[in-house]
């Protein structure tokens, strides 16, 4: 059991204390934790489009996934007169969360809630969940957490499983029990220890890899490009494109890095970098807005860092 050490935190009122012990409790648990702005499900700091480059950013933006900890240190100076909420980075806590929403106001009357949809899709499946910890939400949804599969990256998803079913796993997270919001609180359901994801409900969260065998568009050929930038860049944005669910975005921004000091070189042009990547971030499967802010953001930090040729 974590002890919060209170003569360290002065002046903090209770549901400071409350927030704090909950972040430590899924801290306990190995499950990393992130603050989220007080009474909203929105992660505190700033985002890539503000970063600074400075400080834990020096080396490039930092995800909320990726400032996720388990080190009581670190959480008690972020709680410490703060009422943070508490989110938890699911794909680095090893959970599938599973996200049972109710309807909408704008919902066709008699639609299904997620409750319902997971209900019938056990049904035509012909098979059932096992008990697993459950979170009720505010909004008298339910969060059911499961241990991802061993070795696999399931990515997030958005209806995939039925109506108003979502589950939040590599680069998601969810709002942990003890945080609230306007419209109530987060609160355990159900204290079963957490079952692991059934093979069944894997197979069908696993994205086809069809689009890992398209190829990206042929580089372009421009006459400034030196033989050793177009072999590193066809290179790196081959790795890029072959890169599975989980991995895409970090292999994206350390590819672009490494042409970074090519482009500031001289060897090749920024916009044919640009391109490149971007045709094989997509070919990955990432989103268009997210490939261009991690490009933009990998060149612009190998730019600026770069050392001089003659001293590289």
């Amino acid at each position: 059991m974590s002890l919060i050490n209170v003569t360290s935190t002065p002046l903090v009122d209770l549901s400071t204390l409350h927030l704090l012990a909950a972040a430590l409790c899924s801290a306990e648990r190995g499950w990393p934790v992130i603050p989220l702005h007080p009474g909203t499900k929105r992660p505190a700091g700033h985002p890539e489009r503000s970063c600074p480059s400075t400080g834990r950013c020096a080396e490039g933006h930092r995800t909320p996934e990726q400032r996720a900890t388990t080190d009581p240190e670190l959480i008690q100076a972020a709680w410490a007169r703060t009422a943070y909420n508490v989110g938890i980075a699911t794909g680095p806590a090893g959970l599938l969360v599973v996200d049972l929403d109710v309807c909408k106001p704008g919902d066709e009357e008699g639609a299904p809630d997620g409750a319902a949809s997971l209900a019938a899709l056990c049904e035509r499946a012909g098979e059932t969940l096992p008990p697993t910890y459950q979170v009720r939400t505010p909004s008298g949804g339910r969060h059911l957490y499961f241990t991802a599969p061993p070795g696999g990256r399931l990515p997030n998803s958005v209806n995939r499983l039925g109506p108003h079913i979502d589950t939040r796993a590599c680069g998601g997270y969810v709002v942990a029990p003890g945080s609230t919001t306007p419209e109530g609180a987060y609160e355990v359901l159900d204290e079963a220890p957490v079952a692991a994801l059934p093979h069944w409900l894997t197979s069908l969260l696993i994205e086809p890899a069809a689009a890992a065998n398209v190829a990206p568009a042929p580089l372009l050929i421009h006459e400034s490009v030196t033989r050793r930038a177009r072999v590193a860049l066809e290179r790196e944005v081959a790795a890029v494109a072959g890169t599975g669910e989980g991995g895409r975005n970090q292999r994206l921004l350390e590819g672009a890095r490494a042409l970074g000091r090519l482009v500031a070189w001289g060897e090749i042009p920024r916009d044919v970098v640009e391109q490149a990547f971007q045709a094989g971030g997509e070919t990955a499967g990432l989103p268009a807005s997210e490939c261009r802010a991690t490009i933009r953001s990998a060149l612009d930090w190998s730019i600026r860092t770069c050392r001089p040729r003659d001293a590289a």
